[in-house]
Formats: C-alpha cells, structure tokens, sequence
C-alpha cells in the first residue's frame, strides 16, 4: 500500500511541477508600446426610386385621387425615409400648372429594406383644379409626377 501511495504522490508532485514550469515560462516575455494608423472607407447611400402604385386614369376638373406605392433600394442596407414628397413635372402641350396639383402629405418615417416594391407610403393626393378655362386640352394626357424623398 505504501508503494501505491508513493506513486500517486510522484505523479501528482511532477504534474504540479510541470504545471509550475509552464506557467514560469508563460511569464517570461518583454513588454513594448507603439503607435500606429488606419483607416476605415465609409460609402454613401444612393438615392431610392418612389414607386407608384395607384392607376391614376380618367381624371375631370374637380376629381381628386389619394397616390401611394413601395420603394426600390438597391444599396446594401437599410435607409431611413421620412416622407414621400411630389411635383407635378412638365405638362404636355396645352395643360396649364393651374390645371393640376399636388396635396396631402405622405409621411413614411421608418427604414426601408433593400429590395424591390419593399415599404410603403400613402397621403398624397394628385387633384385636377376645376379652372374657369377651357381644360380641353388636358384630354387623355398623361401629367408626369415627379416624386422625392426627405
């Protein structure tokens, strides 16, 4: 029995040794300090495109229809839109700025994924004014909206 207990004090004597052996010399290094320089490129977000997606057709002095739409973003993470602005962009021969306006507000406050037809927005309103002229002229036209983003 003396002999078996030797062995075990042995063995457990050299493992701490060992153990003591490997830590000294896990402490023996040099300590410097230096400086250094680097840098870090951030891109710049592209524009959205504002999709519309109500069929605006057949409008008559005086009729008003509600726009909305989704977004199509192509950069590689999410943007933050605030709200959908619109114009009316250049008329065709004939029809007047008077002829037509733009109200509402479209308010979108959130983040919009990437991705095509993603997000939505709504509260715009495209209006045909009811004028004391002739708006014959505005007959089967097509009046280009231009759309933005704050």
């Amino acid at each position: 029995m003396k002999r078996f207990m030797t062995r075990k004090v042995l063995t457990v004597g050299i493992a701490a040794g060992l153990t003591l052996g490997i830590a000294g010399a896990a402490l023996a290094f040099w300590t410097t300090s230096g400086t250094g320089n680097g840098s870090a490129g951030v891109g710049a977000p592209v524009g959205i495109t504002v999709n519309q997606s109500t069929v605006v057709s057949g409008m008559y002095p005086g009729d008003t229809v509600t726009l909305s739409g989704t977004f199509t973003n192509t950069n590689a993470s999410p943007v933050e839109v605030a709200s959908v602005t619109a114009t009316i962009g250049t008329l065709p021969t004939g029809c007047v700025a008077a002829d037509f306006s733009i109200g509402g507000s479209a308010p979108v406050g959130t983040e919009i994924p990437v991705g095509t037809d993603v997000g939505a927005w709504t509260g715009l309103t495209i209006t045909m004014n009811d004028t004391t002229n002739n708006q014959d002229t505005c007959e089967t036209t097509s009046v280009p909206i231009v759309y933005g983003t704050t």
